[in-house]
């Protein structure tokens, strides 16, 4: 969940200085005092949400690098294992028809893995050193077809554009509704409307994120389908099996993002913010598709 989380909080911190720049240039300010124009209120919404996803995109392959530890294999120099790993990962991208991506390798004794990047051609996939010593190799090639899916499917970017949809209904509301209070207000030009607009931002932000969760599961049903389709379903069936059984509170739960790690099943409001279906439906799903 850490690479999502990532993405979020660069998302929310780009999002803030952009505010906070608009506000101090006057250009929020002159919006508000100019009767909220529903267009140049919901241009200026765009400009910040989208600016905020895509950024943050710009960012992914950097923050994973810089906050993950994850060390991009030079191919000149790696040993056998990684030598291999390449060599999966490179027919995996033909066969799903995307250029090579970068491969590297994070120190984190949970198994687990993750793809990120600004494009399907300019991706970055990790796996972490406790994947690679808890799995045997057909299954650690089912986990990279898992995330090779993600890959070939745009899922980072898919991701980013519903991020910036929703973050745009999330500014526009907020000031919205903060003009309103101001307007409202017998505390006018103290404060109540930059402040209302930070309030409201966390608070529509929050229900905003319940249907970014909702694709982000989504999503690992269609890769976990891409991982079967390239290593077969047994493979993949046995690498979640795997993680099933070693899936006891673990950092792993932290760094599930576009990796193929879960936390435990969870029931009612906390299910809506998982980035992850329980490994027990992926599991089931999978099933349906019969051996291979």
């Amino acid at each position: 969940m850490k690479r999502i989380l990532l993405f979020v909080l660069t998302n929310l911190a780009v999002i803030a200085v952009l505010t906070i720049v608009a506000h101090l240039t006057g250009l929020d300010r002159w919006l508000a005092l100019h009767g909220q124009s529903m267009g140049g209120l919901l241009v200026l919404a765009a400009f910040f949400g989208f600016g905020g996803a895509f950024i943050s995109l710009a960012l992914s392959k950097w923050n994973a690098k810089r906050f993950m530890g994850v060390q991009v294999i030079n191919p000149q120099s790696a040993d056998a294992e990684a030598q291999w790993l390449l060599t999966v990962v490179a027919r995996h991208a033909r066969t799903v028809g995307v250029d090579m991506p970068e491969v590297g390798v994070f120190d984190s004794p949970a198994p687990n893995a993750f793809a990120t990047g600004a494009s399907r051609n300019k991706s970055l996939v990790a796996v972490s050193t406790g994947l690679l010593r808890s799995m045997d190799r057909t299954h650690v090639e089912a986990v990279i077809g898992h995330e090779m899916t993600h890959v070939a499917n745009g899922d980072m970017v898919t991701l980013t554009l519903l991020q910036g949809v929703v973050n745009t209904f999330v500014i526009f509301l907020s000031r919205l509704i903060a003009g309103v209070l101001e307007r409202n207000s017998d505390n006018r030009g103290g404060g109540i409307y930059f402040m209302s607009v930070f309030v409201l931002q966390i608070v529509f932000g929050v229900l905003a994120n319940l249907i970014v969760m909702w694709f982000s599961r989504r999503r690992e049903f269609r890769a976990d389908k891409g991982g079967a389709k390239l290593a077969g379903t047994d493979n993949m069936i046995g690498a979640l099996e795997d993680l099933k059984r070693g899936s006891e509170p673990l950092p792993a739960q932290q760094f599930a993002a576009f990796g193929i790690t879960d936390k435990p099943v969870v029931s009612g409001i906390a299910r809506l913010f998982m980035s992850h279906p329980p490994l027990e439906e992926r599991i089931a799903a999978l099933r349906t598709l019969g051996p291979r």
